[in-house]
């Protein structure tokens, strides 16, 4: 199963974009879950030979086989099978404070812990101004 973005198949990380605000939807049951997933992540790496600072590099993570972390939803995934479901990117984001604003703003709006029909069973977010991107 592939990720759908602006109607169209999704397989490439931008460069410019740390991840992405998704919704997984259930067509047949109506269930649905919003989360974000990074495209990127850290590694640290030994130290070069005679050095003392750890080298970094930023290595792509399996978001294109990703389903969400919810309990529930890994649950029904299993149960049901993943090509009952469809996987919808919402937003691509810059930063991670993006990340997790356009996030909860989207939890928020659907009103997800109180939607019987939601995967989603907790909010968590702390943004900082300083972390949104200028755009």
């Amino acid at each position: 199963m592939t990720w759908q973005y602006n109607g169209k198949l999704f397989k490439q990380a931008p460069d410019e974009c740390e991840g992405f605000v998704y919704l997984i939807h259930n067509p047949s049951t109506h269930r649905y879950y919003i989360g974000q997933k990074r495209f990127w992540t850290v590694r640290k790496l030994p130290p070069l030979k005679g050095k003392t600072n750890k080298r970094h590099k930023r290595v792509e993570t399996k978001w294109q086989d990703y389903w969400g972390s919810s309990e529930a939803l890994l649950s029904d995934l299993e149960l049901l099978g993943h090509n009952k479901f469809t996987r919808t990117i919402v937003k691509l984001c810059a930063t991670k404070g993006d990340l997790n604003y356009y996030e909860t703003k989207l939890q928020f709006k659907y009103d997800v812990l109180r939607d019987t029909r939601s995967y989603n069973g907790i909010i968590n977010c702390k943004i900082h101004r300083s972390h949104l991107s200028k755009i």
